[in-house]
């Protein structure tokens, strides 16, 4: 096969990575043992994260009128790139842990949805969470004054029931006086804080 077809065959390989990636981010990988290359391609691998070792000028050609065009000036010395698909912030979460015991990993700079970050910026993104944690913690948030709602108003409709209120409407025509109103809310606030 002519060098030209190699070529051309290179930057195929590197456009069909590119391909509903949402992130691509650029690492200097020198000194890293074999062991150490092996753990990092197979965690990566079993993320869903494409990583690669590439000559900077395909990787240039590739990126050519794409939003990872902006890596171009970053691709100086030897670089390997690692795409992420589902999860935008999973290669720079990866590539972080793994970095923290294989010191000669080093971020270079890094596109997240369209937007240009340096290595530091990189490492930051690397610092969000998953989209799948995000949104646990938001309804772990709209659960709770939920749930408490929920305690108070059972509590409030257990001691209607004890000072004999028929319904909602005998506590509206004013059966039921303020401060047993005020003593149920009270202790299921108390019970929540617990």
């Amino acid at each position: 096969m002519p060098k030209i077809e190699q070529k051309q065959t290179v930057i195929q390989s590197i456009k069909e990575s590119m391909e509903g990636a949402s992130s691509a981010i650029l690492v200097d990988y020198r000194g890293l043992t074999v062991e150490e290359d092996t753990v990092l391609r197979k965690t990566l691998r079993d993320s869903n994260v494409t990583y690669k070792v590439y000559k900077n000028t395909m990787m240039k050609f590739a990126f050519e009128g794409t939003d990872f065009a902006k890596l171009n000036d970053s691709l100086e010395g030897p670089s390997a790139i690692a795409f992420s698909y589902d999860d935008a912030t999973m290669g720079p979460r990866l590539l972080k842990k793994l970095a923290k015991d294989m010191k000669n990993l080093e971020f270079k700079a890094g596109v997240v949805e369209g937007q240009l970050f340096d290595a530091e910026g990189v490492i930051k993104v690397a610092s969000v969470p998953s989209r799948d944690e995000l949104l646990s913690k938001l309804l772990g948030s709209l659960k709770s004054p939920i749930s408490s709602f929920a305690r108070t108003m059972k509590a409030l409709s257990e001691k209607m029931e004890e000072v004999g209120c028929a319904s909602a409407g005998d506590l509206a025509t004013g059966v039921v006086k303020e401060a047993v109103v005020e003593e149920t809310v009270e202790a299921v606030a108390e019970t929540t804080e617990e």
